[in-house]
């Protein structure tokens, strides 16, 4: 018999709240959570919002040492995994440590505090060479993006695989398709996965307003991310993590576990085509829907409700719109489909698994969030993406996608588990 990758524990972080009930709140009324940026100042850039979470880290239960020892990142991901942790109800002490296993995605890692020490160590960028004396000891675990998997797995006492995954904005998609992937293959029993993000700071900004790619509705933050709205000028950037605690379905179900979903199919493409640009015809993001579809077993019919990448640019809106008509046919009018980033902002490698998240509540609750600030359609978005307002739905069976500059396209098909519901 196979192994099957279910989702027992979610944990978030993310604009608008700490924990997975303020993040359901947020998205289920269909508010925003995106303002101006108030981490530095910005007034040089193109563009001036973000999509910023309010995080005392203190608060969230890390002592001081942590909070000088971890990038902001990182603090996202232990948090987030705190939560995950009890929500899963997994006594990870009782299991066997070289079962468990950590995915985790990122696409910029520990950014911020790189910026920040070399700021410090080049004396504002005076000195060609870095001063190490004046720089943090930690600035090495800075640098390597694989040491937030270890504060994970010394977390959950985890011996087992400890990844990261860093496919740019597909990365927290990537790392919990890969975890079931693990699972699937007997290499682990329990991963804990996810992604996390802290990106915002100067050198991203900028980098996002060279490429001309985010919004410059800075006189309306709140409405600036217009995902297939006509009006759309660009994503807006964002912070976050969520983490998610993955099993194998047998182990999940003996210890009589709650299960939100099982990752029933995964798949991911690239187009070898641009760094950033994106066929129109969808042809990538189709072929990774239709294999995650193949895996999942289910027909295009079956899937009741899609969760778009949705980041506001007019080439991602008009390649996943063909993408979605090329693999679901005439089902695809017929389905609902909405963006969370309207909402909460593009976070880069952690948005993924907060779209996750956030499908999963869906399933909790019966209800599809809607793409916020959706006033004008673009005609040639001509599908029903859920405009301003919740809908009441029950699903059984969500497809996810995601789209990252280098021309990776991936998609997963979360699906209900009989009698997982009690």
């Amino acid at each position: 018999m196979s192994r099957r990758a279910v989702i027992t524990g979610v944990g978030t972080v993310a604009p608008g709240g700490i924990g997975t009930k303020a993040y359901w709140k947020l998205l289920s009324e269909g508010r925003t959570a995106t303002r101006a940026i108030t981490h530095f100042d910005a007034s040089p850039y193109r563009s001036r919002m973000a999509g910023e979470v309010d995080f005392d880290p203190v608060r969230e239960g890390l002592s001081v040492q942590e909070v000088r020892r971890l990038d902001r990142a990182a603090q996202f991901a232990i948090v987030a995994g705190r939560e995950a942790m009890r929500d899963s109800g997994i006594e990870f002490d009782q299991l066997d440590p070289g079962r468990i296993g950590v995915s985790l995605g990122t696409a910029v890692g520990c950014t911020t505090s790189l910026e920040r020490e070399f700021i410090v160590g080049s004396n504002s960028g005076k000195y060609w060479e870095i001063d190490q004396s004046y720089t943090v000891p930690h600035l090495y675990e800075y640098f390597t993006p694989s040491s937030m998997a270890a504060e994970l797995a010394w977390m959950v006492g985890a011996e087992g695989a400890a990844t990261v995954v860093s496919t740019g904005c597909t990365s927290g998609l990537d790392s919990v398709g890969y975890a079931a992937e693990l699972i699937a293959e007997g290499s682990a029993d329990v991963m804990i996965t996810g992604g996390t993000e802290a990106p915002l700071s100067p050198i991203t900004v900028v980098c996002f307003d060279v490429i001309r790619a985010s919004s410059t509705r800075n006189d309306d933050p709140d409405h600036a991310c217009r995902p297939f709205d006509r009006t759309r000028d660009g994503l807006v950037l964002a912070e976050g993590a969520a983490i998610l605690v993955v099993e194998e379905l047998e182990h999940a179900r003996r210890r009589g576990a709650h299960i939100y979903a099982e990752v029933s199919g995964f798949a991911s493409r690239c187009n070898a085509y641009h760094m950033t640009g994106l066929h129109p015809e969808g042809i990538e993001m189709s072929d990774a829907i239709n294999a995650a579809m193949k895996q999942a077993r289910v027909r295009p019919t079956q899937i009741d409700y899609i969760n778009a990448h949705g980041s506001g640019t007019k080439q991602n809106d008009l390649h996943e719109t063909a993408a979605f008509k090329r693999s679901l046919g005439q089902h695809a009018y017929e389905t609902p489909v909405s963006g969370f980033k309207s909402m909460i902002g593009h976070s880069l490698g952690a948005i993924g698994t907060l779209e996750i998240a956030g499908c999963l509540l869906a399933f909790e609750h019966g209800i599809i969030p809607p793409t916020a600030n959706l006033h004008e359609p673009d005609p040639e978005c001509d599908l029903d993406y859920v405009p301003l307002v919740a809908r009441e739905k029950e699903v059984d069976t969500v497809l996810t996608v995601g789209s990252g500059f280098g021309g990776f396209q991936s998609a997963m098909v979360l699906s209900r588990v009989d009698g997982a519901r009690g």
